[in-house]
């Protein structure tokens, strides 16, 4: 840390009496971001990025330009089930070994590669499927191209967490936001881009789909080459080293029991988890009322998808890299405060536009506003979830069980956010989003003031 905080100033006095590390310059800010390991976390972002739409909106537009009744394209929200569940099963991504994978490129790169082989072969299989003939059979597929993807997730934030030293880890947080956006708007936007190209060219709509998923499934090679050109995280090879003798049954029910006993035996560790669910849920309580605010307020979809897709994706980027340079600048919990309070006030914004009412411009800048500054907050906060996941042994469970817990505002708590719209008014609404970041605020004082941020020793990200 540039400068300890108050609570790590009283928990450690041997950091009080510690020279203070000048605060980096903007030229080593940017420096880092080209660092070998850093450029490494991008392209992984990129393919973790990559499936997510594959087997949500963009197969949903699949089944609608085939006639699939609305009803039925719902029903295909469940098979993001394995996003939220994905904790059940990373014990044995910590655990075991991929025959011949494992050997041969190590612990994480061994489960990368299996899981981008995987993942390929789920992205072909859907895309030779018929929506309007054989739903199942599509949300079969679907079914394993996200079970495939949150397996590939699950080791992509392992490798990242124990690759990157303190000095890169909010770097490789921002190149990774960065990059999984980008991914996610090449399988959306981009794969509807191909498609067409396919149509224009004389291809049925059912063969341009499948050419158009054949495409998506060679771009997950981006992840399968960079994972081959990576190096294994020592931390990994040391905690490889210290299981190599344990069956393959004991290793699992160490990575499992051990993530959570290691984790619930810190000190005031239900506060921390507390704070884990609820730091974003003043984003995740707005985010889940924006097209439907947009729309009603008497915008276009063309203004949707040109103002809120491609100004908000641009103004991600740059709060992504943003957050980064506050992580690494400042102590992780005066930029947990810094993301935090930014991202509370940024909905106010949305305040002023349902005011304001149809006006491009201000639209433009309330989605600018709430994009930049939700980025900020999303690597100030992965970069928190990193800092709790130090054992090498179990980083995967550990980290998969945080993120898990923090899509609980996002996919619980903000289900009630429309009857609330409905209640007060959009103006009015958006204060109350702003409101709800209060018991987040009110949690990370405390742990600041018990001395938390202290006990993860020196996280200076």
């Amino acid at each position: 840390m540039t400068a300890p905080d108050t609570a790590s100033e009283i928990a450690t006095p041997i950091a009080k009496s510690a020279p203070a590390k000048p605060a980096p310059t903007w030229r080593e800010s940017i420096a880092v971001y080209l660092q070998p390991r850093v450029l490494v976390v991008l392209f992984l972002g990129f393919s973790s990025g990559l499936p997510l739409a594959l087997s949500g909106s963009t197969l949903q537009i699949w089944m609608r330009e085939l006639g699939v009744d609305l009803g039925t394209i719902g029903l295909f929200a469940l098979v993001g089930t394995p996003y939220t569940l994905k904790f059940l099963w990373a014990p044995l991504v910590d655990a075991l070994h991929v025959p011949l994978l494992t050997r041969a490129f190590g612990r994480r790169r061994g489960w990368l590669v299996f899981a981008q082989i995987l993942l390929i072969a789920a992205i072909l299989l859907l895309a030779l499927t018929d929506p309007a003939r054989a739903p199942f059979m599509v949300a079969l597929a679907a079914l394993l191209v996200a079970a495939m993807s949150s397996t590939q997730d699950i080791v992509v934030d392992a490798f990242r967490v124990e690759s990157l030293p303190e000095s890169e880890q909010a770097a490789g947080m921002a190149s990774y936001v960065a990059a999984y956006r980008i991914g996610m708007l090449v399988s959306t936007a981009g794969a509807l881009v191909v498609v067409s190209a396919f149509e224009n060219s004389g291809f049925s709509r059912s063969t341009s789909w499948m050419w158009g998923y054949a495409v998506m499934a060679a771009l997950v090679l981006i992840g399968t080459v960079t994972a081959l050109a990576a190096t294994e995280p020592a931390q990994s090879k040391q905690a490889e080293a210290e299981t190599g003798a344990d069956t393959a049954l004991a290793r699992v029910m160490h990575a499992a029991a051990g993530a959570f006993v290691e984790f619930l035996s810190r000190r005031d560790a239900l506060a921390a988890l507390a704070f884990v669910v609820l730091f974003k849920f003043t984003d995740a309580f707005s985010g889940t009322m924006t097209a439907p605010f947009v729309i009603d307020l008497g915008f276009s979809k063309v203004d949707y998808a040109a103002i809120v897709k491609g100004v908000g994706l641009a103004a991600t980027l740059v709060g992504g890299f943003a957050g980064g340079f506050v992580a690494r600048r400042y102590s992780l919990a005066t930029s947990l405060w810094i993301g935090g309070i930014v991202q509370a006030l940024a909905n106010l914004s949305f305040s002023w536009l349902a005011i304001v009412g149809v006006n491009q411009w201000a639209l433009a800048l309330a989605i600018s506003a709430e994009n930049f500054t939700s980025a900020v907050g999303t690597v100030i906060f992965v970069a928190y979830l990193s800092a709790l996941c130090r054992n090498p042994l179990h980083t995967a469970t550990q980290y998969a069980l945080l993120t898990a817990l923090a899509a609980v505002g996002r996919t619980y708590l903000s289900s009630g956010a429309g009857y609330v719209a409905k209640a007060t008014g959009w103006p009015a609404f958006f204060v109350i989003c702003v409101l709800v970041a209060i018991p987040s605020l009110i949690l990370l004082a405390w742990l600041q003031r018990r001395g938390h941020f202290a006990a993860l020793g020196p996280v200076k990200v």
